[in-house]
């Protein structure tokens, strides 16, 4: 047990002393003010950089909250542009049908015009025909009829008392 380092005389003492002290004053003037400088300027990086994180934090918050009210904005202008497109869609067909109805309309009444004015046509040639053979057959059986001469004089006779009477 005679270590110098674990029991050391009191020479050794006094000189480890002195060392330490010297270690201690060259610490204290030079030394620490730069290590005291370095973990300050750390605390206020740590600090500033909190800080700016904090601020980024309510930043984002606010960056969202926008983007919700912008996005409610952009559902609310869809809403209103497919209501509207909606609404342009059905003025349309109603007015295609309007049109179409119309032209139906003036179709049809062109059909009966045109199915009116074949029926007269029609009409009137049947009582042409009619009145052509009417007269036809009235030309033959006067024919028949005035071929005696006795017959047609009693035939005048008797149309011209019939229209003296009327």
């Amino acid at each position: 047990m005679n270590n110098p380092l674990i029991s050391p005389g009191l020479g050794t003492f006094v000189w480890m002393l002195v060392a330490f002290g010297i270690l201690v004053f060259i610490l204290c003037k030079w030394g620490w003010p730069i290590i005291l400088n370095s973990l300050k300027e750390r605390e206020q990086a740590i600090s500033d950089s909190l800080n700016a994180a904090q601020k980024a934090k309510e930043e984002i918050k606010n960056l969202q909250a926008h983007n919700e009210e912008l996005l409610f904005e952009a559902k609310k202008e869809r809403d209103k542009m497919l209501r509207t497109a909606r609404m342009t869609s059905e003025s349309i067909i109603e007015e295609s049908k309007q049109k179409a109805q119309a032209e139906a309309d003036r179709i049809i009444a062109n059909a009966q015009e045109a199915i009116r004015f074949e029926k007269l046509n029609a009409v009137h040639e049947l009582k042409n025909e009619v009145a052509n053979l009417s007269i036809e057959i009235a030309e033959k059986l006067m024919r028949q009829e005035l071929s005696d001469r006795a017959k047609a004089n009693e035939l005048v006779e008797r149309e011209l008392q019939k229209t003296q009477f009327n």
